[in-house]
């Protein structure tokens, strides 16, 4: 009872003071012996000094537990989220002084000598894993957006691990973290946590999540699951599991609540900080052969496309006007028997376009975390940025830190040295990390190598999806090549998005422009995309048609007005969707240069020679490793 009213109380006063009550049972159990000459009161009075003691243990384990988890909470809370609160003084923890128990080695109690360091300690240790595994069954009962709060809750408990750490010798937190995550072994290099996140990717983000380019993120869509799985149940808390009280509770829950709607460019520097370098290739290997395996879907359901396309179809004639050029359109795309079959090639196409996007973030967040460790590198090796953005060396010598350990080897081995092995194996060593280091700043693009593996897998398919010339010149009829099929697919998705018979939209996003144009781009096909799609020849027409009518009807202008009256809102969606095109083949054009690939492949006569002689990879990539190599 006193015990619960010191915990209770709070006051720092007595908690210094907590284990005070036990000399009431060194007394009795004096007196009961002593004067008594009594065994079996003595016996009642151990038994229940016994169960009290393990009570006081793990009360104490608790508090001690609670009150260092709150003040590492309260020390990372964002400074600008307390600015903003009026009642900020919740959030503080006051100091209680449980560093002098932790001190405590031996405690008498009925004549013997309990460390209770060392209980305390073992205690500690049980329950910083018990709080892992809480953290990461929480994180398996939601969806991937929940790794921003995964983040900041351990990293709440690796501060809460360094101050407890200050006054009682604790295991490593790493190692109880790889050891929570069954990541311990030499060899493997999945883990608990990249298994988590490869699941979500692959069950819930891919298929349910639409991509918004312009924000950078992935949303859920608003038609609800496409592919619905079974999570773990939310298993049951304890408030110091998370942040040490309800109000700082409340309030990380609220900072995470930020994040939890979409996912993006902070959720995924928290899945890079987290996975670690260690199986972040395994997530990477993963998905590409995610890639590789729909584009094996999606290449016999465009052949399906290939035989409802005309045999020719040629360019739209301008003086049909914008609803003549419409109606051939229609006659063109004979797809209606094939409605199902082109859901299928669209949500195929939604995934693979997901997945490289997913690449491109993950390639934008290693490159500036490469940056800032380049930043930080770059002084001892002697290395700065040139003007055009190249990593030169400031001078031709060794490096500053090689420099450094050379220097202190010889002054040593001038002088009488008593061990000048040691010195001798630091300038080794300093040589081997110059050489390291100078390696890591001019490391790969995941985003290219990613390219590069889609290209490899389209090789094969190369044939199908773009026919060759016969006369060696481009030939503007052709119907079978996959510019085509998309730009069918683009123009029928404009349309019913405007006409609101369907909200594709809603279940597509633009993960299906980032997929169909960097087939396109890939298979070389860019300029006859941009010369005869149906939405760019539709808003040429457009143009032209209203320069025109705008010089006949100049004298009329509700006519003027009502000109393009019920084609609007479609002209403007394909404006949309070029705009969005564009951004996608530039950015294939920086990161995937093919155009040497192209310009080489024109004959003296000015005739293009097919690309099929040139193999389609990039000059980074000579070879690419296979599978099953």
């Amino acid at each position: 009872m006193l015990v619960d009213y010191v915990i209770e109380s709070q006051d720092p006063g007595l908690v210094e003071s907590i284990l005070m009550p036990f000399d009431i049972y060194n007394d009795s159990a004096q007196y009961a012996l002593g004067m008594l000459k009594q065994r079996f009161l003595y016996d009642e009075i151990e038994a229940e000094a016994d169960l009290c003691f393990d009570q006081l243990l793990y009360k104490l384990n608790e508090i001690i537990f609670s009150y260092y988890k709150s003040s590492a909470a309260s020390d990372l809370l964002d400074q600008s989220f307390l600015a903003s609160c009026e009642d900020g003084d919740k959030y503080f923890v006051k100091p209680i002084r449980f560093n002098e128990i932790l001190k405590l080695r031996r405690v008498k109690l009925l004549g013997r000598t309990i460390d209770l360091r060392s209980l305390l300690t073992q205690r500690l240790n049980r329950l910083f894993r018990v709080n892992i595994d809480f953290l990461f069954d929480q994180f398996e009962s939601q969806s991937l957006c929940a790794i921003v709060e995964l983040q900041q809750l351990l990293n709440i408990l690796k501060h809460t691990h360094k101050l407890l750490s200050q006054n009682i010798e604790l295991d490593s937190f790493n190692m109880m973290l790889n050891e929570i995550q069954e990541n311990l072994s030499l060899i493997s290099y999945s883990s608990r946590l990249a298994s988590q996140v490869w699941t979500e990717m692959q069950n819930d983000l891919f298929p349910n999540f639409i991509l918004c380019n312009t924000t950078q993120r992935f949303i859920r869509s608003i038609e609800g699951a496409q592919h619905a799985f079974q999570r773990a149940p939310v298993p049951d808390m304890k408030p110091y599991l998370l942040c040490g009280s309800q109000d700082l509770n409340a309030a990380y829950h609220n900072l995470a609540g930020m994040y939890s709607d979409f996912f993006g460019i902070p959720h995924m520097f928290a899945v890079v900080q987290l996975i670690g370098p260690r199986s972040l290739p395994w997530i990477i290997r993963a998905i590409l052969d995610h890639i590789a395996m729909k584009m094996n879907v999606i290449i016999p359901k465009l052949y399906g496309l290939q035989e409802e396309l005309p045999k020719s179809i040629g360019l739209l004639p301008f003086d049909a006007g914008v609803s003549g050029c419409l109606k051939i359109i229609h006659e063109l795309l004979t797809w209606a028997p094939k409605s199902e079959l082109k859901s299928e090639v669209l949500h195929s196409l939604k995934d693979v376009g997901s997945a490289l996007y997913w690449m491109s973030l993950l390639d934008l967040v290693l490159r500036e975390m490469d940056t800032v460790q380049f930043m930080q590198t770059a002084p001892w090796l002697g290395m700065v940025a040139g003007r055009d953005g190249q990593v030169k060396e400031v001078d031709d010598g060794s490096s500053s830190l090689v420099g450094l350990f050379s220097s202190a080897k010889t002054a040593v081995l001038s002088s009488t040295c008593p061990n000048p092995n040691s010195f001798h194996v630091m300038s080794k060593q300093a040589e081997a990390a110059d050489i390291i280091y100078k390696k890591n700043i001019n490391s790969a693009s995941v985003l290219e190598y990613a390219l590069a593996f889609t290209s490899a897998a389209l090789d094969k398919h190369y044939s199908r999806l773009s026919a060759n010339p016969k006369t060696g010149f481009i030939d503007i009829t052709t119907s079978k090549d996959f510019y085509r099929i998309f730009s069918g697919l683009q123009f029928e998705y404009s349309e019913e998005t405007v006409c609101g018979t369907s909200k594709k939209h809603g279940s597509w996003g633009d993960s299906v422009a980032w997929a169909g144009c960097t087939i396109i781009y890939l298979l070389g096909q860019q300029l006859h995309f941009e010369l005869f799609d149906f939405s760019y020849q539709f808003l040429n027409i457009a143009e032209v048609e209203s320069a025109a009518g705008a010089q006949t009807l100049s004298s009329d202008r509700s006519k003027t007005a009502n000109y393009f009256q019920g084609f609007e809102s479609l002209l403007e969606t394909m404006k949309k969707a070029r705009r969005l095109n564009n951004h996608v083949f530039s950015m294939l054009r920086a990161r995937c240069p093919l155009e040497d690939k192209v310009a080489c492949a024109i004959k003296q006569s000015g005739a293009p020679q097919h690309r099929v002689t040139f193999v389609n990879t990039l000059s980074a990539f000579d070879t690419l490793p296979q599978k099953d190599s």
